[in-house]
């Protein structure tokens, strides 16, 4: 409401007067007199400080903090107010005894107290404008009858302030109505850059965009990507946040865990709710805090109250810089701070002359005495003020810097600046516009704040400490700024530490830097850690820089950080996963103890063969040699043989001609020995099935026509084969799916023959249905009398043959899917078959051969049978098979009479 009255009061001031009426008295103009200044006292003026001069300049100084709820104004701040209030008290007497600039020209002032409060200075800023705004009095008379005599308020060309950002912004809304320049030097706030809303607003520490832009800088230096910010309510803190939410953003690589807001009034327990807050994202340790003292003092209070000394890792602006009372007995809290503040060097003319004032010499500041009270904790005696017995009272012969601590503070050197900006716009303005005058000349009086402002933004000369001081066309200083770390460990003097400095870029000293505890390594303050090697990021969605890590598993590498793919079909991965490596090929190895045990049962086998084969030989002419079939028994023990011989080609590393002698001689063993004793059991079941309706003998029976027969049997098996060299040659693979456990450390590539299992059951099915059928000849066969035949032992033979296969199958297509199905399956094929010749081998010929070695007096001629003679045992043992059968039924046997 007061804003929109001086709005519309300084354009349109004749309404205001509608609103008093023609009989007001003295008292009424009093009235008036307080509407334009709110917060004054009738007939009073608000509590401020004034320097004679031919122009005043304002001044705007938190001389007081806030106070408590109904009280503007609390305790008074030594630092922020009284150093930086006597920086301008100490400018304005150098700027007035310097001949060269504004000659005959004195500067002064009209200082006032902002109570760090927006609210409040507002109301104080209003003593700024009233030269500015016209009242017409030409109705007021005083009691005599004459009007009144008014004392004519200075007139200020510009304002020095203010600190806190809130408040330049709610004060630069009303100079800027009047065309009054403000210079801050401490408000830092980026929306204050915006000349669109406060062109005159100018300022000679550089904005928070360019602080936000060094405390990104800072955090990516100490490798976080994990933090959390926290802003005093108000347009410092909350823009100075909002700068650095943006410029992460922008940069990347940087994620928010928690963004705060500390309220402008806390209530009790709000800052215990503000450090649980944070230790829901404990990982984020990092905190960016964009605050006031109070608020700095309070967080690192409450955060040693709850035991988290140590824990986070502040990251503090320019308000915290390197201030000592916001970290006043909370110094292990804050240990290891980083801290920024706009580059500055300490002025030695203003510590000679601050550390010169005393109660005598200081009179013309108004709020020294309470400062002085405070500094050396004494008393003075006031009329009308009772003592406090609690405390000493002061004797005035007290000093600075000998009786309390001083340091300057750090904006000192900005305050000075401020003002020297503001005098060198209003010499070169009266250079340009009172050239050889000496004084204020009428150009100048009243000076027009538009052209001041303009003056302003073009000064540029060496500040205090030697830096140039300028304004680009946004009224902004250039960004530079010292980078502090509170360092109290393993220190001589602890304190704060330059560890860097930024302009327009970071220059950080990591060597420089400690923390809590004096370790060296930097703290992590990440959302995830670095994943191991072979896992992959699986990012959280939403949060940049949080991921969960998953192991590339099975036979997948890391083929980035955030995918896995899998290995070639012949690769597998390395062991840290980060690429791929070539599978071992492995073969069945000769002294594999999957080798040996057939290795060994075939060269048995071979010998006990050979050495049947040299006694059939040697006794080739002897009446058991001749009885038992020599043509067919030559011919069963060469495929006994060749079954034998078929184990060192399974074992034989695969090439392509041990893969086609592989498919010609894996059945065809096997074929010749079950197509001879196919030939003879059928030879045998004819013969005896011709005895019982004939005594004639069947066809077919003679030793060439029982060899041309069983050649016929082979000569399939034989013919299949080559059909298949046809159809598909043989050769060899490397098969890396059968030895591809789900650990690839044992994944290895079987070379072999392109023989599939259904192929290798394929190249066996001819022998096993001959097999199949001299077992059902020999069923057939079994009632011929011992005497008369071989039969028995070849159905004996082919039981167990029977027995042996049917045991062989589930064991071979059981371990399809074993790591080991290579070496098992080779070993049991090749056992089964040697066991089936060596049971071949022991029913038929091992006896035969025992005989003509061991007894030779039984290897003699017996008397030769007929046709007719077999014929008639037959019969016999036809008419005994059924009257066996008679007996087992019950029925009565009746004797033969036909013979």
């Amino acid at each position: 409401c007061t804003f929109f009255c001086f709005a519309k009061f300084s354009v349109f001031h004749h309404r205001l007067l509608a609103l008093c009426d023609k009989r007001y008295s003295l008292l009424n103009a009093q009235i008036l007199k307080t509407f334009f200044l709110p917060g004054a006292q009738p007939g009073t003026q608000p509590q401020s400080i004034k320097i004679e001069g031919d122009f005043f300049v304002g001044g705007l100084f938190p001389v007081h903090s806030r106070g408590p709820a109904g009280v503007p104004c609390g305790e008074i701040k030594r630092e922020k107010g009284i150093h930086r209030l006597e920086a301008l008290l100490y400018a304005l007497d150098q700027i007035n005894s310097d001949p060269d600039l504004l000659p005959n020209i004195t500067l002064g002032a009209r200082i006032l107290d902002t109570c760090s409060r927006d609210t409040y200075a507002l109301e104080q800023s209003l003593t700024f404008v009233q030269a500015l705004i016209q009242k017409d009095t030409s109705d007021v008379r005083c009691s005599n009858g004459e009007p009144p005599i008014l004392p004519k308020p200075e007139r200020v060309v510009g304002v020095i302030g203010a600190s806190g950002s809130s408040v330049s912004i709610m004060v630069a809304n009303v100079l800027r109505l009047f065309s009054i320049p403000q210079i801050s030097y401490a408000s830092t706030a980026p929306e204050l850059s915006d000349k669109t809303r406060y062109e005159f607003f100018s300022r000679v520490v550089p904005p928070d965009s360019y602080q936000a832009q060094a405390m990104v800088d800072i955090v990516k230096a100490m490798g976080w990507n994990y933090v959390s910010t926290l802003a005093s309510e108000g347009n410092y803190g909350e823009s100075g946040v909002d700068a650095f939410l943006q410029i992460s953003r922008e940069a990347g690589g940087l994620c928010i865990a928690q963004s705060i807001k500390i309220p402008r009034e806390p209530r009790p327990g709000e800052f215990e709710k503000i450090i649980k807050r944070l230790m829901e994202t404990s990982n984020a340790r990092g905190v960016i805090i964009f605050a006031n003292e109070d608020d700095i003092k309070r967080v690192l209070q409450t955060a040693k109250t709850a035991n988290l000394t140590g824990h986070f890792l502040f990251v503090g602006s320019d308000s915290w810089g390197a201030k000592n009372s916001p970290i006043q007995d909370q110094e292990d809290v804050a240990e290891g701070a980083v801290t920024i503040l706009p580059k500055r060097a300490s002025i030695d003319g203003f510590d000679q002359y601050f550390t010169s004032r005393s109660l005598e010499n200081n009179r013309r500041n108004i709020w020294f005495a309470e400062f002085w009270e405070d500094d050396f904790k004494c008393k003075l005696t006031r009329p009308g003020i009772k003592y406090d017995l609690g405390r000493r009272k002061c004797t005035g012969d007290e000093r600075i810097s000998h009786h309390s601590q001083y340091e300057q503070e750090g904006k000192v050197q900005f305050v000075i600046d401020a003002v020297y900006a503001m005098a060198h716009a209003l010499h070169s303005m009266h250079l340009d516009l009172c050239p050889g005058y000496m004084g204020v000349c009428e150009k100048m009086d009243p000076v027009e704040g538009e052209m001041l402002l303009q003056y302003i933004r073009s000064v540029s000369f060496n500040g205090s400490a030697g830096t140039g001081v300028m304004f680009n066309e946004n009224g902004d200083a250039p960004g530079r700024y010292d980078i502090f770390q509170y360092q109290l460990s393993n220190v001589s003097n602890p304190g704060y530490k330059v560890i860097g400095q930024w302009t327009n870029h970071l220059r950080l000293n990591p060597e420089e830097m400690q923390w809590s505890g004096g370790d060296r390594k930097v703290p992590e303050s990440v959302c995830s850690f670095p994943c191991e090697s072979g896992e992959r990021k699986k990012m959280v969605k939403g949060v940049p820089c949080c991921w969960h890590c998953e192991f590339c598993d099975g036979y997948q590498y890391l083929l980035d950080e955030f995918s896995c793919d899998m290995c070639p079909f012949d690769m597998r991965p390395l062991k840290n996963r980060t690429g791929c490596r070539s599978t071992p090929i492995i073969k069945l190895e000769w002294s594999s103890p999957w080798a040996i045990i057939p290795v060994f049962l075939a060269i048995l086998g071979i010998l006990a063969t050979s050495g049947c084969i040299v006694t059939f030989i040697r006794f080739n002419d002897t009446p058991i040699v001749r009885a038992s079939g020599r043509e067919l028994s030559y011919v069963l023990l060469t495929g006994i043989f060749l079954i034998y011989l078929i184990t060192f080609l399974m074992i034989a590393e695969p090439s392509v001609p041990v893969c086609a002698f592989r498919r010609l001689l894996l059945g065809l063993g096997m074929c010749i020995s079950y197509s001879a004793m196919l030939t003879k059991t059928n030879r045998i079941y004819r013969i005896f099935e011709q005895g019982k309706v004939a005594v004639t003998p069947p066809k077919f029976i003679s030793p060439t026509s029982q060899l041309i027969i069983t050649f016929i049997l082979i000569s399939m098996q034989i013919l299949g084969v080559f059909i298949w060299f046809g159809v598909m040659p043989p050769h060899t693979i490397i098969d890396y799916e059968e030895q591809k456990p789900p650990n690839p450390e044992f994944a290895r590539g079987v070379l072999k023959c392109d023989m599939s299992d259904l192929s290798l059951i394929f190249c066996l099915s001819y022998s096993f249905v001959l097999m199949i059928t001299c077992t059902v000849y020999a069923i057939k066969s079994r009632g011929v009398p011992e005497t008369f035949n071989e039969a028995k032992p070849i159905g004996f033979t082919m039981y167990t043959t029977c027995i042996i296969w049917l045991a062989f199958v589930p064991i071979f297509f059981g371990t399809a899917q074993s790591t080991e199905k290579m070496f098992i399956q080779t070993t049991t094929l090749t056992v089964s078959m040697s066991l089936s010749a060596t049971v071949s081998l022991g029913m038929l010929y091992i006896p035969k051969v025992y005989v003509i070695i061991c007894h030779p007096e039984q290897n003699v001629q017996k008397r030769k049978r007929s046709f007719k003679a077999v014929a008639q045992a037959a019969t016999v043992s036809t008419h005994l098979s059924q009257k066996s059968n008679d007996k087992q039924n019950g029925s009565k046997i009746e004797p033969d009479r036909s013979q």
